[in-house]
């Protein structure tokens, strides 16, 4: 089955830090110098991508809902192995609603939906790596 093919490039800027350019051609500083941290590593990246595309696909089916969703958060956990290349094993990513009225199920179906049939992230991550789901609901008062 052939596919799209996207190009993205990084360049060395020096002292350990990269520019990267996406196929869309904005461009993030990566920094693999442990103790400066000025921008993220290529890791904490991949930690963010993970929370960065269910967060777009469980907001976006919120909406088709019609959930009243005010605040929104993603915090992802990661665990690693010690030995090189220290790839992850596992992720856990937390979901932290706040709204009026949010109903679980609506919630829990579009974190399934997300987890298992649109996040593109996750799918490419899963053959290595576990991830596991939780949510909290907050209501906002009037």
């Amino acid at each position: 089955m052939a596919g799209s093919e996207y190009k993205a490039t990084v360049r060395y800027a020096g002292d350990e830090l990269f520019i990267g350019t996406s196929p869309g051609s904005v461009s993030v500083a990566i920094d693999v110098k442990g103790d400066r941290k000025s921008a993220p590593t290529p890791m904490e990246m991949l930690l963010i991508s993970v929370a960065a595309c269910t967060a777009a696909d469980v907001s976006s089916i919120m909406e088709k809902k019609r959930q009243d969703v005010r605040e929104y958060l993603v915090e992802v956990t990661g665990t690693r192995v010690e030995e090189h290349p220290r790839k992850f094993t596992a992720f856990h990513v937390h979901h932290i609603v706040r709204g009026r009225n949010v109903s679980e199920q609506a919630l829990a179906h579009a974190i399934e939906l997300s987890d298992q049939k649109y996040c593109s992230v996750a799918a490419t991550v899963r053959p290595t790596a576990e991830i596991t789901t939780s949510y909290e609901i907050k209501e906002i008062e009037v």
